[in-house]
């Protein structure tokens, strides 16, 4: 629902804020002042192209925001899609430069004019003699009827659903026996490769983790031959020329021990030497370098280096490679039992497909039903809106399986007897085809809450009783949403549970449009005002009495 709408320096627009409500904004005023302008401005928010024309002269910028508080699953898929937080609210802000330059947020986040509009045509549904409708969209009408069909319908939903469920699993299948078949038709070629990788691969029934454990072993070996050579060092440097370094420093000790002078006076250092020589013979018999596994260390690096070069050759990690071996051997097994393997897909592939054509089917036959009791309806709203001659159909032809089902539907109309049926966008236009719109949306909006629809020209050529269907029909399509309608007619205003008046007025040779809420007597003034022009009378000021509905 719209909540909110912010316009500055939009043509005569200079500063408007706007705050809506829920059920039907009826929005009123004399010709030129300023209407149409009112939903340029919204359009823009919306995602609408830019017009440097819309600037307001002598201000070299423009802006608008519009603000509401509903978001269905397509629209938060797309806000999430672009990192937009969502806290209840959706805040379209659009600004526009005099050199035709635009930018455009949501919710203070900058996004590209194509989110914005992607977003926007999802929150409002503008009718009017030259927008877009959603329905005039053939693509939309499947999904416009299959909503119409499930309200209420706990079956029609429950078949929508499988028929989207079995598609998937009969997709699945297709896709899986396609690939199959592929992969056979390639296999002559490439057996031997795979022949030869998975033997290749089994040959050397590599383990996870091995590989790391290798390559410690590995690095401990490698340590342990530079201790070895280390210790090999340090023997020999206990024994540079051949006499171990222990037994020179015992010659020592026993020359100093031959002193005469009692006590010897070296006796200290004597004790000294002889503790040391016997420290320098414990270590150089325990300096012994043990002998090293030559035959080992040779093994792990020829099984360590064939690992690593599987790994590269296949373009995996070294812990990879088993899953790599399953993989391929998978694909050899499928290649030497294609036929087998063959035959069980398309066993399968057939029994999805029969189970998802009978579904299909199923719900095919209730959509049929569903088009007639839509066709019925609609017409039944077509002669209040002087379209008692137009005629309405629900076209169901075949259409290829998809996750829908075997469906193509199309709005079909023609405004005249004795006119063949044409597509909807083809058949009627301005406020005709405004009329049809309001119809069809009044009939199929039962199920789509909080949504906005913008009805401009809907009173196009029509007054009296004619007038007084269509207010009806506003106010009965808004009461399960929203509904802004720009309009000429009394009838219409009466049915408004919020009306606006649109005005302009000149200031110091500038001129200037406003829209402001009326109650009461101002609203009793403008109705009168519609009906008997600049001049109320006191029997226009009656009637207006009377047509006041809400």
């Amino acid at each position: 629902m719209l909540t909110s709408l912010h316009i500055s320096n939009i043509v005569l627009i200079e500063k408007l804020n706007l705050e809506f409500g829920s059920g039907l904004n009826i929005l009123t005023g004399e010709t030129g002042a300023g209407k149409s302008i009112l939903l340029d401005a919204l359009a823009l928010a919306l995602g609408a192209r830019s017009d440097a024309g819309l600037v307001r002269h002598g201000c070299d910028t423009a802006s608008v925001i519009a603000e509401f508080d509903c978001a269905n699953e397509k629209i938060l898929n797309i806000l999430n899609e672009n990192g937009i937080d969502f806290d209840g609210n959706i805040i379209l802000r659009r600004s526009l430069t005099t050199d035709g330059k635009s930018r455009a947020w949501i919710n203070d986040i900058p996004v590209s004019i194509k989110t914005l509009k992607q977003i926007g045509d999802l929150l409002i549904e503008i009718h009017g003699q030259f927008a877009n409708h959603t329905l005039l969209n053939p693509a939309t009408h499947l999904e416009a009827l299959d909503t119409f069909g499930s309200i209420n319908d706990e079956n029609y939903k429950k078949l929508l659903s499988d028929v989207k469920n079995t598609y998937k699993d009969f997709h699945d299948a297709e896709r899986k026996a396609q690939d199959l078949h592929e992969l056979v038709e390639k296999s002559a070629a490439e057996r031997d490769f795979l022949q030869h990788n998975v033997s290749e691969l089994q040959k050397l029934n590599i383990k996870v983790g091995e590989e790391e454990i290798l390559a410690n072993k590995r690095a401990a070996l490698m340590n342990a031959e530079k201790d070895a050579a280390i210790l090999s060092d340090a023997v020999s440097a206990l024994n540079p020329r051949g006499e171990s370094l222990d037994s020179q420093i015992f010659s020592v000790a026993h020359i100093l021990q031959r002193i005469k002078t009692e006590p010897n006076p070296y006796q200290q250092q004597i004790d000294i030497l002889y503790d040391v020589a016997e420290k320098i013979s414990e270590v150089a018999q325990n300096l012994t370098p043990n002998e090293i596994e030559e035959d080992n260390i040779d093994e792990i690096e020829e099984r360590l280096f064939a690992i690593r070069a599987a790994a590269r050759k296949h373009r995996v990690l070294p812990d990879e490679l088993p899953e790599k071996l399953a993989q391929m051997s998978a694909q050899l097994n499928i290649i030497d039992n294609s036929d087998a393997e063959l035959k069980q897909i398309e066993d399968e592939l057939k029994i999805k497909k029969n189970t998802f054509e009978k579904v299909a089917k199923e719900l095919s036959d209730i959509r049929k039903q569903k088009a007639s009791e839509l066709r019925e309806r609609i017409l039944s709203e077509l002669p209040d809106l002087k379209l008692g001659q137009a005629d309405f159909l629900v076209d169901i032809k075949n259409a290829p399986a998809n996750s829908s089902g075997i469906d193509d539907v199309l709005f079909m109309i023609k405004t005249n007897p004795g006119m063949p049926f044409a597509p909807l966008n083809k058949a009627a236009s301005g406020g005709e085809l405004s009329r049809l719109m309001l119809a069809m949306r009044v009939v199929l909006s039962d199920n789509q809450p909080s949504h906005t629809f913008i009805f401009d020209e809907v009173d196009t050529g029509i007054s009296g009783a004619t007038a007084s269907a269509v207010g009806q029909r506003l106010n009965r399509l808004a009461q399960n949403s929203q509904a802004l309608v720009i309009t000429h007619s009394a009838q219409v205003a009466g049915f408004a549970n919020r009306h606006f008046k649109i005005s302009k007025r000149v200031e110091n040779d500038k001129t200037i449009t406003s829209v402001t809420e009326i109650t009461d007597e101002e609203r009793l003034n403008e109705i009168a005002r519609i009906i008997s022009g600049a001049e109320i009378t006191p029997e226009s000021l009656a009637t207006a009495k009377t047509l006041i509905k809400c």
